[in-house]
């Protein structure tokens, strides 16, 4: 939400009043924007999950950089959603909005540790950056689709 303060003067008292205006953006995210958001997603969790189903690796490094995806990918939904709920003056505490930004940088610094000391392709290193970083930015993109759609679709019911 952003705030608009509006200063007036008046003349007879000599006061000055000091109004807040709440200005509220209803814009709706496109279908287009929706679509690119849930594809970018699902491009970027799937190319992920192929690379590493194809991936020379034992098991247990492919768990472990299947667990860094879910782990990155729940923080960063965490993480949006704390934002939002602040921005829309639900109550967040300061230890839940704190632990969301430790998990999402944790998830992000055990994948490049992770890829630092695996012994695959700079080629490869890339690949799962890359998808993996694609895949958190749809994430926050497809939370922030869904909850501007649900904030702007209970707005419209209450008015109505």
């Amino acid at each position: 939400m952003n705030y608009q303060t509006t200063v007036s003067i008046d003349e007879k008292s000599k006061e000055t009043k000091v109004k807040k205006e709440i200005k509220v953006y209803d814009q709706k995210p496109t279908a287009a924007f929706i679509g690119a958001s849930w594809t970018a997603l699902l491009v970027g969790m799937t190319s992920y999950c192929i690379g590493l189903w194809n991936a020379d690796m034992m098991l247990n490094e492919k768990g472990y950089y299947f667990t860094i995806l879910l782990f990155g990918l729940f923080s960063v939904i965490s993480v949006q959603k704390a934002v939002r709920d602040k921005m829309e003056d639900i109550p967040v505490t300061d230890i839940y909005y704190s632990i969301s930004w430790f998990t999402t940088m944790a998830s992000i610094v055990l994948l490049v540790i992770g890829l630092w000391n695996a012994d695959l392709l700079l080629s490869e290193k890339g690949f799962y950056g890359m998808s993996f970083l694609l895949s958190l930015f749809a994430a926050i993109a497809v939370q922030k689709n869904t909850r501007d759609v649900q904030y702007i679709e209970r707005n419209d019911d209450e008015s109505k």
